[in-house]
């Protein structure tokens, strides 16, 4: 392999766009690894990590642009740069995207009075101050950026609620706003559904699961994943339900979020019963007895919230096949008395509290790294124990590195790593489609899917790997494409993250005798 890196000076990208772009490099043929960044003190420590860290790319400042690429043996390294540089010059304004660049949010408002939404991008350093000058201007804001104080957070969404717009994030990955899909987001047609989850994933798979039963989203709103906790109090969220019951478009409100803090749970379902509308909630792990007595309709799953939208403004006679059990008869006679565990290594958060969800309802004994119980809480660096479920977009995971969605290695690693343990009975894995995401997130990862079903075969188990794909017929890659790949490498494949968590569930029924 060889290694080439090219900083180009005073080149600025907002990084939605390097993302994308770095995911297309990673995909070009010769392409070992390509990390296409700013120079920040971040990016520069990923490198670093990386081993991939120069004299000249320490130097990079700020707003210097890092083109790292590392070749495969025999690979033409120049030709691989030109195909980078042209994937640059496709996102650059003059590559024809857009006809002006703008310096400043004011400028670029000003010279576009019809534009009412700011997406945000930039170094967490600066990305509140960025924040602040869209809502001064008069922009709903999406704040993609992450490392903003909380602090800042509370101020912008208290400012923003006092002006009457929308602030979403900071680390907001997922919005849908009048049909257009904003950073991570899936392709989905339009409808009568209204959103508003304080998760990426969890946002997209309510979203996949609308559009697959045939109904459609109006709008989704993202918040940012700490706007339920104490320190923010829900201010996105409650502004957001507040927006779509006031949306004639919205027939039916859908809350999405990781286990919130109890007392902003209390504040957010209290404005249920003033909506007017119904609205159904999804917290995981949240109680049906809250959301009842304050007038909503508790959903068990991602599936169930879909489900129960469309029921109540769309078809209520829609439904959703039942788990193939038989499939998972066939699997279990497979296994052999040994092995006894699942391991869950997912991209998304959500997707892995679901499947650790459905583990937990069992009374398993499920480690993670995002456990809530701290006794059974796991480090990035930390072998699996038991039942364990494994969420590589957690901070452990990404500190010093690019998204899984992304760059999948280290994921691809712990695969193999799992196929060596003759506990494992079974290992999930999910898939992630849309705009942001690698661009064949199933082919990257078929090698290390071989190369598992490989070990445990040559040490006489059988190894079953369960993936899901989440994604629409309108994403691309094509879903039934991605599909196809995977059944034809021997993996069975669910059809929805809440299915997954079952599948898994009721294989540990059969092989621990629960």
């Amino acid at each position: 392999m060889s290694t080439t890196a090219v900083v180009k000076k005073n080149t600025y990208f907002d990084s939605v766009s390097l993302m994308a772009i770095s995911t297309k490099a990673n995909g070009l043929d010769g392409v070992e690894q390509a990390f296409v960044a700013m120079g920040t003190e971040m990016n520069k420590g990923v490198l670093g990590n990386l081993g991939l860290l120069t004299p000249e790319l320490e130097a990079a400042g700020n707003g210097d642009l890092m083109v790292v690429v590392d070749a495969a043996d025999g690979a033409d390294i120049d030709a691989l740069l030109v195909a980078v540089e042209e994937l640059l010059q496709r996102k650059s304004p003059a590559g024809g995207e857009a006809a002006v660049t703008h310096r400043t949010i004011a400028a670029a408002a000003q010279d576009n009075p019809a534009a009412n939404l700011a997406v945000i991008a930039v170094n967490g350093a600066y990305a509140g101050r960025e924040a602040r000058k869209a809502l001064d201007n008069g922009l709903h804001v999406l704040l993609f950026s992450d490392n903003v104080p909380v602090e800042e957070e509370v101020a912008l969404k208290q400012l923003a609620h006092d002006k009457g717009l929308l602030m979403m994030g900071p680390d907001c990955g997922t919005a849908i706003i009048n049909n257009v899909a904003l950073c991570f987001g899936n392709a989905v047609r339009p409808g009568s559904v209204g959103v508003v989850a304080a998760s990426g994933t969890g946002a997209q798979e309510v979203s996949v699961r609308i559009h697959t039963l045939g109904a459609g989203v109006s709008q989704l709103i993202g918040t940012g994943g700490r706007d339920l906790s104490e320190e923010v109090g829900g201010i996105m969220m409650i502004d957001g339900i507040r927006a779509l019951a006031a949306d004639p478009a919205t027939s039916v409100i859908v809350l999405v979020s990781k286990p919130p803090a109890p007392a902003v749970e209390k504040k957010v379902l209290a404005e249920i019963a003033t909506a007017g509308k119904p609205v159904v909630v999804y917290f995981v792990g949240g109680s049906e007895e809250a959301v009842v007595a304050a007038g909503g309709h508790f959903a068990a799953s991602t599936q169930d919230a879909a489900l129960k939208a469309v029921r109540l403004g769309v078809d209520p006679d829609v439904t959703v096949e039942p788990l193939d059990t038989a499939r998972v008869d066939e699997v279990a006679a497979l296994l052999s008395p040994e092995q006894r565990y699942v391991r869950g290594l997912f991209c998304g958060g959500t997707l892995c509290d679901e499947s650790m969800y459905a583990m937990l309802d069992l009374g398993h004994d499920v480690w993670s790294n995002i456990q809530k119980d701290p006794e059974r809480r796991l480090g990035a660096d930390s072998p699996s124990t038991g039942h364990t479920f494994l969420d590589f977009g957690d901070d452990d995971f990404t500190n010093g590195r690019p998204h899984p969605m992304i760059d999948p290695s280290l994921r691809l690693a712990r695969l193999v790593e799992e196929a060596m343990d003759p506990e494992v009975a079974v290992v999930v894995m999910d898939f992630v489609l849309g705009f942001g995401a690698h661009e064949d997130p199933v082919g990257v990862t078929l090698p290390a899917i071989e190369q598992a079903k490989r070990i445990a075969a040559d040490a006489g188990r059988h190894l079953e790997i369960v993936g899901y794909v989440l994604g629409t017929d309108l994403d691309t890659p094509v879903l039934a494409d991605q599909v196809a790949a995977l059944k034809a490498a021997g993996v069975t494949v669910t059809r929805s993250s809440t299915e997954t968590g079952q599948f898994a569930r009721a294989i540990a029924r059969k092989v621990t005798h629960a």
